[in-house]
């Protein structure tokens, strides 16, 4: 998300619809990619638990400018909790992202919802230690507390499609934001990422805030009464099209194929140890998640925060089923997605590094491969991110004074 609402970062050329979106392009950089144009939007703090996501976020945020932005790995709810006693946010801030804990939404979770099995800090709940507020299901009301300290002109929460699917937990997040401060008017809306030139077939709920008392009061009239016309409303418009015939103004969906294209073999790319390592995790049949080979005519899998066994494959054998017999005939064994591969179905620029070896040049890992597929599954596709960026970059004047 931060590197989306940033900007500035390689994508496919087929990624970018230039008749809608004409703004967004700055440069070719290489053969069929572009490079996308900053947003002007500038991430000053950012916080996560998960050790290494800070290790891959570091790593990338210190390369792309000389800045230093603050970065936490405190529970959020721990974080708060030290936020109302000293100053721990910086001040002045429009934006606040965030995308709470989904396990507990996710239909291919246990689907718990409020009431997580799990505390904020990940481990298993003692129901006699351990408040209600504070577990993993319920952390989106922590995000809403940091609104409430920071006051962001704007906030932006994502989770699973699987949310909606949970009785009034939508409309329960929703009222529970809207009624922070001040008071935030709310939208919500289910986005696929294909249809944003992600080659992916993820869909995310996203919710936006925007708060009532910094809005141009032409703004907050029409939203007071109801009304969210065009030229305000937050969510960016579709720039491709998955159908068979497709809207001149539109492009076609990203395929996997397209994506990957460019990339060797794990054997040959040693200069890029993301792409030079994969899970070995053998196949374990058609009834377990994971066991699939990629479609490369089409968009690419959900790529998930999961471990190994359940990372789908790029090829299969022909003894599983697999349908690309010309890799096969040329010696490409069976093998699941490399971390980099996963990463370019995710948009993710090649310079974001997932496996990082140590700095003193000993065999260890400061992120190893386990962890980085982790952050790449858990991650928002950036290309996604930039479209939400760039529709609040073209509507600010509208909404805010």
């Amino acid at each position: 998300m931060d590197l989306g609402l940033e900007g500035g970062f390689e994508v496919l050329e087929a990624s970018v619809n230039q008749e809608v979106n004409p703004e967004f392009f700055e440069e070719r950089t290489r053969d069929g990619w572009v490079r996308l144009k900053g947003t002007g939007f500038e991430t000053v703090f950012a916080n996560d638990i998960f050790e290494a996501a800070q290790v891959a976020w570091q790593h990338h945020f210190s390369h792309r400018s000389n800045r230093v932005s603050e970065y936490s790995g405190m529970s959020i709810v721990d974080l708060v909790k030290k936020a109302k006693v000293e100053n721990v946010f910086p001040e002045n801030i429009d934006i606040v992202t965030g995308g709470f804990p989904c396990q507990d939404f996710s239909i291919a979770g246990k689907r718990k919802g409020f009431d997580s099995h799990k505390c904020h800090k990940g481990n298993l709940i003692d129901i006699n230690n351990v408040a209600t507020q504070e577990n993993r299901g319920m952390l989106y009301t922590w995000m809403k507390e940091v609104v409430r300290l920071v006051k962001p002109k704007v906030f932006i929460a994502e989770n699973v499609k699987g949310l909606i699917t949970l009785e009034n937990v939508k409309e329960v997040i929703a009222r529970d934001f809207e009624g922070v401060g001040g008071g935030y008017f709310v939208f919500a809306k289910l986005l696929k990422a294909m249809e944003f030139g992600v080659p992916q077939t993820r869909e995310r709920i996203i919710f936006i805030g925007l708060r009532k008392d910094s809005l141009r009061l032409e703004a907050n009239s029409l939203l007071e009464s109801g009304c969210l016309p065009i030229h305000l409303d937050p969510f960016p418009i579709p720039t491709h099209c998955n159908k068979e015939a497709i809207p001149k103004d539109l492009k076609p969906i990203v395929t996997t194929g397209q994506a990957l294209a460019g990339l060797k073999e794990p054997g040959d790319s040693v200069d890029d140890l993301s792409q030079y390592h994969y899970s070995k995790a053998k196949w374990m049949g058609n009834h377990c998640q994971g066991q699939k080979e990629i479609d490369l005519d089409g968009p690419g899998p959900t790529i998930r925060s999961e471990h190994h066994g359940n990372i789908e494959f790029r090829r299969l054998s022909a003894q599983h089923g697999g349908r690309y017999s010309d890799e096969l005939t040329k010696g490409f064994g069976e093998r699941r997605l490399t971390l980099r591969e996963c990463a370019r179905i995710q948009t993710f620029p090649d310079d974001f590094q997932f496996v990082i070896q140590n700095s003193d040049g000993g065999r260890g890992y400061e992120l190893n491969p386990t962890n980085g597929y982790k952050v790449i599954g858990n991650a928002v596709p950036p290309l996604l991110a930039y479209h939400l960026a760039y529709r609040l970059k073209r509507i600010w004047k509208d909404l805010f004074e």
